[in-house]
Formats: C-alpha cells, structure tokens, sequence
C-alpha cells in the first residue's frame, strides 16, 4: 500500500516555474519508478516524466523535454516535477503515480502505474 499526495500547483503566468511534490506514504518508497502524468480539460491524461527507483535515469515527454526536470529525495520519501518556462498548454491537473516495475518500457503506460495521487492543479495563463 503506497499513498501519494501531490502539491505545489497554482496559478502562473507564461514563462514561470513552478515545482510540484508528490509525498509518499510507507516503507518500500524508493522501490518504485516514479512517474508525472498530466490531463487537460476535455483531454486524455497524458504522460509528463518518470525515474527510476534510485534516481539514475529519467524519461519525459517531446513536449516538456528540455523544460521539465524530475527528480526524486528517497530519504524525505518525495519526488519532484520542476517546471520552467510555462507555457498555457501546460495547463492540467498534475499527477504522481507509482511504479513496480523496473524495465522504462512501462514508464509512459498508465496501466504500468499501481498508485495514484489526487492531483494537483496547474494553470498557466497568458
């Protein structure tokens, strides 16, 4: 049983940064690849970032790759979405999700996920 809870959101103009937390519950944290998602009105949720368990490779997605940082503190059982340079389009409710399997080949896969937090939302406006 993993619990997470994601915060940080809030409303930002373009070109801003924000830095989203996802904090987990129990023991077995750093045991699983973590991953951000992302879902838009009226749109399908969508796959942001992931990392590994011990914090050695990342992935993203074409649209935030170069914007976005994911990162991830074991010992304080929290990892991060750091985003810079805001765009309206990255407009969505923010979600941290939790990972079993070791292969990145799963990472971008909603189905991969086996915990989910609430979310949190993010606006950009312009």
């Amino acid at each position: 049983q993993v619990q997470l809870v994601e915060s940080g959101g809030g409303l930002v103009q373009t070109g801003d940064s924000l830095r989203l937390s996802c904090l987990a519950s129990g023991r077995t944290f750093s045991t699983y690849a973590m991953g951000w998602f992302r879902q838009a009105p009226g749109k399908e949720r969508e796959f942001v970032a992931a990392v590994n368990w011990i914090g050695t490779n990342t992935d993203y997605a074409d649209s935030v790759k170069g914007r976005f940082a994911i990162f991830r503190q074991n010992a304080r059982n929290t990892v991060y979405l750091q985003m810079n340079r805001l765009k309206p389009e990255d407009t969505a409710v923010y979600y941290c999700a939790a990972n079993r399997a070791t292969s990145s080949s799963t990472w971008r896969l909603n189905h991969s996920y086996d915990y989910w937090g609430q979310g949190t939302q993010v606006t950009v406006s312009s």
